[in-house]
């Protein structure tokens, strides 16, 4: 299913990728200021439906043209897309950027359903092109430091993790939270695709899962802007648990609120048989990792030992473009369209009440040897180690 890295036809690392990006929301900002240090990435165009924002990136922006979205997609000189549109645009602009031969790296999720995203994956096997996607978070040195943890046998073989997200909700600050309350939004599907993809990244791939859901209110008021006062329906769960079940045997625990006040609980937790690890937000790219080994008598920092340093939105890319022909990229579109499928299955379960086989895989994602910038291009030849 999906891509076939065999026949992705590689991409040109010895000068920098080409990008031009689709969506110049306010995420562009993390992006922008990233590539201005990523000497692997060239920006070379934008676009977006309104043309006064595309103008404005290309303005600060030496060496950029803003374009409209067919131009950008037309242009030669284009040889990835970043899709930075809202979720309900992922799959369609994807499949536009693959017809016209073109790489796509997208913001999470790949697609708003698994449908779109295997059109998206197949499409992408089929034209010989590569798919990535956010969030690039885990190749930061938090979770890879985590990884490398594990992989070391420092807290032996996983039994269990716990992830937690607790917020009473984006209605708070968010002056047009409507989309987090819709089919689509909801907690899991706005932050689980960076919990999911650290849980598949530190302990593998999931096999089946047990959800359960529930909703404390049917409307939410708005909390500041323009709109200040009024009430914005509730159409989804904004409260939902599952149990995902490792090939590894590992279960994983996962936490996702909008109706919860707050929490103590670490972001993720990791327990093997000779430790636990505590594992910084999967939001971020860095943060402390912390094991308490069986015997001590409290919490140790690990030394920060793997992944991107100093890294950000954006990495991912310089990733991809520097991933050996033939392998899947670490923030690949396999790992993308697992996390979904993951995350509808929990949703599939809460509604059915009963447990969900996970129809899909991906590879464990070769670990992130500690990199600093200058040495990125090298990094995926350091690592070429991938465990299912």
């Amino acid at each position: 299913m999906g891509i076939s890295i065999n026949e992705a036809k590689p991409l040109n690392t010895d000068t920098p990728l080409n990008v031009g990006v689709i969506g110049c929301g306010a995420i562009i900002a993390q992006y922008l200021a990233n590539f201005r240090r990523l000497d692997s990435i060239n920006l070379v165009a934008v676009a977006d439906l309104d043309p006064t924002r595309a103008q404005a990136v290309a303005d600060s922006y030496h060496g950029v043209r803003a374009l409209s979205v067919d131009d950008l997609l037309a242009a030669e000189d284009v040889e990835l897309v970043l899709n930075l549109t809202i979720p309900a645009a992922h799959a369609d602009i994807a499949l536009r950027a693959i017809a016209a031969g073109k790489s796509v790296y997208g913001e999470k999720p790949l697609a708003a359903t698994t449908a779109e995203a295997r059109e998206v994956l197949d499409a992408a096997a089929a034209a010989g092109v590569v798919v990535g996607c956010a969030p690039d978070t885990v190749l930061g040195t938090g979770i890879q430091t985590a990884r490398k943890a594990i992989d070391d046998g420092l807290i032996g073989a996983p039994v269990s993790a716990t992830a937690t997200m607790a917020t009473p909700g984006h209605e708070r600050w968010h002056p047009n939270p409507d989309f987090y309350y819709q089919p689509g939004g909801g907690p899991l599907l706005d932050m689980g695709p960076y919990y999911v993809s650290a849980l598949v990244t530190l302990l593998g791939p999931v096999v089946s899962v047990v959800g359960a859901a529930s909703h404390t209110r049917s409307e939410r008021t708005i909390g500041s802007g323009p709109r200040q006062g009024q009430k914005v329906p509730v159409d989804i769960d904004s409260h939902v648990t599952g149990v995902l079940v490792h090939a590894s045997g590992a279960l994983s625990t996962l936490f996702m609120s909008f109706d919860a006040v707050k929490t103590k609980s670490p972001n993720i937790e990791i327990h093997g048989e000779k430790g636990s690890l505590m594992v910084p937000d999967p939001n971020h790219f860095d943060g402390e990792v912390q094991l308490f080994a069986l015997g001590a008598d409290d919490w140790e920092t690990l030394p920060v030992s793997a992944g991107y340093v100093d890294s950000g939105r954006g990495f991912g890319i310089a990733d991809l473009a520097a991933t050996p022909a033939g392998q899947e990229p670490r923030a690949g579109g396999h790992l993308a369209f697992h996390a979904l499928d993951v995350m509808e299955s929990v949703l599939k379960s809460a509604k059915s009440g009963q447990g969900v086989a996970i129809k899909s895989t991906a590879s464990r994602p070769a670990v992130v040897e500690l990199t600093e910038l200058v040495d990125l291009t090298a990094a995926t030849e350091l690592s070429t180690s991938v465990r299912a």
